[in-house]
């Protein structure tokens, strides 16, 4: 099947405690959002990338586009409100016969093994993401305080989360709900199971200065 990424980039870098979005913070001479569109490119040359992007910020990329001679093909589509209808707007031009991924634009250190793993279970299982097993002890809040939770029972979920094109279309039909935190939940909230995958611990979401400082070791 023919294979299809949605980028959704609608972070402001408000946690960075500057002025420029983080998808657009340089790191090792580039900006974080061509490092993730290059992982995809590598992969995969023939992939076709959707980059969702905020109205206000899409002349700034195309500047950017042209002051680091980045030559990887790909459209835009404008951002919404939420992560949703960002999303939705993406869909627009996708193909329904693909399967399509969708990634954060913050998160340019997913390996080609994920990346093609995903693929690689969405066409057979129609819905994959990628996560990994929590490390750390964690506890659950509750009325009266918190208390101990097995984390054998939960996971971390990362992206490329990957669907069937009809399947995912179909499902960003529905009203949007404040429940819908990613995704697989979008998914999920029509009948479809999920598929879990074995994401990469590197697949971090760069949100804060620490984050920027771990990716500047990790990217080339």
């Amino acid at each position: 099947m023919e294979r299809e990424v949605i980028i959704v980039a609608g972070g402001s870098g408000k946690r960075m405690a500057g002025n420029i979005p983080k998808q657009f913070i340089e790191v090792n001479g580039k900006p974080i959002l061509m490092h993730t569109m290059a992982c995809f490119h590598d992969f995969d040359s023939r992939i076709k990338q959707i980059l969702v992007l905020p109205t206000n910020q899409i002349e700034y990329w195309k500047t950017l586009c042209t002051t680091h001679h980045f030559t990887i093909e790909h459209k835009i589509a404008e951002g919404g409100d939420e992560r949703f209808f960002s999303v939705q707007n993406g869909l627009k031009i996708s193909n329904p016969k693909a399967l399509i991924a969708i990634h954060d634009a913050v998160r340019p250190c997913v390996d080609k093994n994920v990346i093609h793993a995903c693929y690689l279970a969405a066409e057979l299982y129609a819905a994959a993401i990628p996560t990994l097993p929590l490390n750390d002890s964690i506890r659950e809040l509750t009325d009266n305080g918190n208390k101990m939770a097995d984390r054998s029972r939960f996971c971390i979920v990362q992206t490329p989360q990957v669907f069937q094109g009809e399947l995912l279309h179909r499902a960003y039909t529905q009203p949007y709900s404040t429940h819908f935190t990613d995704d697989a939940s979008v998914v999920e909230a029509t009948g479809v199971s999920i598929k879990l995958v074995q994401g990469n611990r590197e697949n971090i979401k760069i949100t804060t200065p620490i984050d920027l400082k771990l990716a500047a070791l990790l990217l080339p």
